[in-house]
C-alpha cells in the first residue's frame, strides 16, 4: 500500500492544484491492495452470512481476486448484505448491533478506508481523534482536562447522537464526498456499500440510512459525515459568533463542547439540535447536558449549596471525576 498511498499523495497534491476533486481511486482497489487487505485480514473474525472465512478465501485468493477485481471493473459487483449481530450495550436490553460483511467485502471496504483516509485525513480538524492514525481516546480525555484546567473554560456541552451510525443520511454522505471526490466508480462503490441491506434472522432488510458498526468503512466515513456536519459548523461558524472562548473535541460520534460563557453554551445546545435536524441526526436529550466547570466552578457551586463532583462521559471512559 506504501506506493499506492504516494500515488494518492499526488492525486491530491494535483486536485488541489485545479479543481480540489480527486480523480481515479477506483484504481487504487486492485489484486496488489486487495492481496494485501487479505494479508492482514483476521482470520478470526465473524463471518458474514456466506460464512465464508478467511481460510476458505485463501483455498483459491488468486483467482478469487481476480474474479473480484473483473467484476468492478465490469460494475457488476455487488455487495452482500451485512450479518446484522449484537454486542451488549449499557442501558440497552437489545444491545448495540453490528453489521458482519462478508469475507469478500470486508477486503474492499478495509481499501476504501485506506484510500478515504489518505484523502480526508488532511481535512480533518485537529480535535477530531476516534479512528484516526496515531490518534486515540485517551488524547481527547487529555485535551479536555488541558481544556478546562489551563483555559478560559467554565461550561461544558456533553452531547450524545441518537443511534448515530443507523441515523446517517446516505443522500448527504454522497453530497460530501462528491465534494472533494469526482472518480464516480469509486463513488458508485461507496454507495453500493451503503445500500446493501441487512441480513437478520434470516430476513433481508433495506438500509435506507445509516452506515453499519462493523463495515470496515463505517469508522472513517462516520468521521466524513461528522466533518462536514459539526467540525468545520462548529470552528468556522459557530464558534467565531461566540463571546467567549469556544472548543469541541471529538471521538467519532461522541463529542464534547467547551465554552467560556453560560449564554454561548446555552446557545450552542440549541442550535446543535437545528443543525442535526437538517442532517438527519438527533441528539439523545436524557444524555445531553451542559455542565459547569473550570477553574471557578468549584467555589460556584459550593457558593450556591451544590455538590462539588462532576464527570463527563466521553466514548465510555470517565474524563473527570471531580473538579
Amino acid at each position: 500500500m506504501g506506493n499506492v498511498k504516494a500515488e494518492i499523495r499526488y492525486n491530491i497534491e494535483k486536485a488541489n492544484r485545479t479543481d480540489g476533486k480527486v480523480q481515479n481511486l477506483a484504481s487504487y482497489i486492485n489484486e496488489v491492495t486487495l492481496k494485501e487487505s487479505h494479508r492482514k485480514m483476521d482470520g478470526k473474525k465473524a463471518v458474514g452470512h456466506d460464512e465464508v472465512t478467511k481460510e476458505m478465501y485463501a483455498e483459491n485468493l488468486d483467482a478469487n481476486l481476480e474474479h473480484l477485481v473483473m467484476r468492478m471493473k465490469k460494475g457488476s459487483y455487488k455487495p452482500e448484505p451485512s450479518r446484522r449481530t449484537y454486542i451488549p450495550k449499557d442501558g440497552s436490553a437489545k444491545g448495540r448491533p453490528l453489521g458482519i460483511s462478508s469475507y469478500e467485502d470486508k477486503l474492499v471496504e478495509n481499501v476504501i478506508a485506506q484510500i478515504l483516509g489518505q484523502v480526508y485525513e488532511p481535512k480533518f480538524i485537529e480535535t477530531s481523534y476516534g479512528y484516526r492514525p496515531g490518534r486515540n481516546c485517551h488524547q481527547a480525555i487529555r485535551e479536555i482536562i488541558e481544556m478546562t484546567q489551563f483555559r478560559k473554560v467554565n461550561y461544558v456541552v456533553e452531547a450524545d447522537i441518537k443511534s448515530f451510525f443507523d441515523t446517517v443520511d446516505h443522500e448527504w454522505m454522497m453530497k460530501f464526498l462528491k465534494h472533494d471526490i469526482a472518480d464516480k466508480r469509486f463513488l458508485e462503490l461507496i454507495e453500493k456499500f451503503l445500500k446493501a441491506g441487512i441480513m437478520e434472522d434470516g430476513k433481508l432488510l433495506d438500509s435506507e440510512k445509516g452506515t453499519p458498526q462493523g463495515n470496515g468503512a463505517s469508522p472513517i466515513l462516520a468521521n466524513i459525515y461528522l466533518h462536514y456536519v459539526l467540525d468545520i459548523w462548529f470552528e468556522r461558524v459557530f464558534a467565531k459568533t461566540c463571546k467567549g472562548d469556544a472548543y469541541i473535541i471529538r471521538y467519532c460520534d461522541d463529542f464534547v463542547c467547551c465554552f467560556g460563557r453560560k449564554e454561548d453554551a446555552e446557545r450552542f445546545y440549541q442550535e446543535l439540535i437545528e443543525r442535526f435536524a437538517k442532517f438527519g441526526l438527533e441528539i439523545a436529550p436524557e444524555k445531553t447536558k451542559i455542565l459547569e466547570f473550570g477553574r471557578f466552578a468549584k467555589e460556584n457551586r459550593e457558593r450556591r449549596g451544590e455538590g462539588v463532583t462532576r464527570r463527563i462521559e466521553f466514548a465510555s471512559y470517565v474524563t473527570l471525576a471531580t473538579i
